[in-house]
């Protein structure tokens, strides 16, 4: 293979790290810096997008490291969606100091959203990894003028690094007893061999990297403090676009590379694998991130604790482990990045009108903004799995696949852990909505704010995430068709 057919292949990610280098020259000379810059960065990635759909239908080069398929494409494209809005949404709160590079850093943490995505071999994997994880510890920490950013920033760290320290040695113990960091190749000599203790140890922690980076309890530590001190921009981006690549890597982790000790996590046919691990961390992640959440008074915070439970549901997809599972985990997931990312826009400007995000911040935004309280009610409803929202959809798909997983509706016992979650769910996000529609303001803003053009491209971005979930809803064969005539 020709290294200009490399250059082809690979030309998306390409685009978007000249963007990323172009983006920081400009945000060093340009006077108008803020909107030039995030002019630039969303035109190199809607041309990244556009590069995406150009690539051939399927390709594998060296032994997986860069795969082209229709799932990864459509997935890449996800990825870069969820950047674009990320950008769009970078005005919310007051404009980042160095404005070029800070969209450098989104640029390059999308650049390892792509490779994650684009990989089926364990060492490119990890290297996307650590381009996401580098970027989004300085994005976390990015804003100086706030002790909290910086403590966001410091906690991702020491636990993202964590992670990666458990994720790395694992990788080196399954590499030391099949000889191979290739999936394809793992599920190959994984079926002809038994499993040693210490190719046990190394899935184990190479799972539990994962779980760090998913938030997956009891991993989830960093998960409130990051989401709450970063940027809104950086927290929404960490939210959603981390979450969907994490996911989708560590979905083709299991079901391919560790697919022949997947294990059984049904009640009465328990056998060790990864697939009980899965069922574990998903049962503590739904029990700990409702309960937990209950008790928050930040909405940031708030949404930091869903996560860890909606990272719960998310994984009783893998559990499954069939194609249908998959797909149902892959839906779920971007339904919600695309809708947590709607959430951190209105939180946004909330906070910047306010100077804060607690409940008491969102008292009288019915008034003060209709448009903006009637999206977060969306997105409130649909993180609840209320109908005809995409988030209920994406929850019947995931628990009606795992209930018809097995003999004998072997799942029963998480569908109903994930059923009684989704119940409780619902009281602690119609808190979010009182706090809207129905308390009284006590802000000197309840008036009806200035409707300038920033203020403008707020709300149309975020109204154009809400409509998203609308129409996923009522239309879930948009997506969720696609995914699952990708998946091989």
């Amino acid at each position: 293979m020709s290294y200009l057919e490399l250059l082809k292949l690979a030309s998306p990610e390409g685009v978007i790290v000249v963007t990323a280098l172009v983006v920081l020259s400009v945000g060093l000379v340009a006077k108008r810096a803020a909107a030039a810059c995030t002019f630039i960065a969303a035109l190199g990635i809607v041309i990244a997008i556009v590069t995406v759909l150009s690539l051939p239908r399927n390709e594998t080069m060296f032994g997986g490291m860069l795969v082209i398929s229709p799932l990864t494409s459509l997935f890449k494209i996800i990825c870069l969606a969820l950047a674009f809005f990320t950008i769009l949404l970078t005005s919310a709160e007051k404009a980042p100091r160095h404005p070029g590079e800070y969209l450098a850093l989104v640029l390059l943490a999308t650049v390892g959203l792509m490779l994650l995505v684009g990989s089926e071999e364990l060492l490119m994997i990890f290297i996307g990894l650590e381009l996401l994880g580098l970027s989004l510890y300085v994005l976390a920490g990015f804003d100086k003028t706030d002790v909290h950013s910086a403590e966001a920033g410091l906690k991702y760290f020491l636990f993202g690094s964590t992670s990666s320290a458990f994720t790395l040695f694992g990788i080196s113990l399954i590499y030391g007893m099949t000889g191979t960091t290739s999936l394809a190749a793992i599920s190959t000599k994984l079926a002809t061999m038994s499993v040693e203790p210490l190719l046990a140890v190394g899935i184990i922690m190479t799972l539990l990297g994962f779980a760090f980076k998913i938030a997956a309890a009891p991993f989830h530590l960093w998960a409130p403090d990051a989401y709450q001190g970063a940027p809104v921009p950086s927290a929404a981006f960490i939210a959603s676009g981390s979450k969907v690549a994490s996911f989708f890597v560590l979905g083709k982790i299991v079901l391919v590379g560790f697919a022949p000790v997947h294990g059984s996590a049904g009640w009465h046919t328990m056998l060790a694998g990864w697939s009980p691990i899965l069922a574990a961390l998903a049962a503590l992640s739904i029990v700990i991130g409702n309960l937990v959440a209950l008790a928050q008074s930040n909405v940031r915070r708030l949404l930091a604790y869903s996560a860890v439970a909606h990272a719960g549901y998310t994984l009783i997809g893998f559990v499954a482990a069939d194609r249908q599972g998959f797909s149902a985990a892959l839906f779920y997931t971007t339904v919600y990045a695309i809708t947590l990312i709607g959430a951190f826009g209105v939180v946004g400007v909330v906070r910047r009108e306010t100077g804060s995000d607690n409940f008491s911040n969102f008292r009288g935004l019915s008034s003060r903004s209709p448009l903006l309280a009637g999206c977060m009610a969306i997105f409130m409803l649909s993180l609840a799995g209320i109908p005809p929202l995409a988030g209920f959809f994406g929850k019947f798909y995931l628990f009606s696949v795992a209930l018809h997983a097995g003999a004998n509706h072997a799942l029963l016992w998480l569908v109903a852990l994930g059923l009684v979650g989704s119940f409780v769910s619902l009281y602690y996000y119609l808190l979010v909505l009182k706090a809207i529609f129905v308390d009284p303001s006590s802000l000197a803003l309840a008036e009806p704010k200035e409707h300038t053009v920033v203020v403008f491209w707020q709300e149309s971005t975020v109204a154009l995430l809400g409509a998203a979930v609308v129409l996923l809803g009522v239309m879930p064969n948009i997506l969720a068709s696609r995914i699952l005539a990708a998946i091989p």
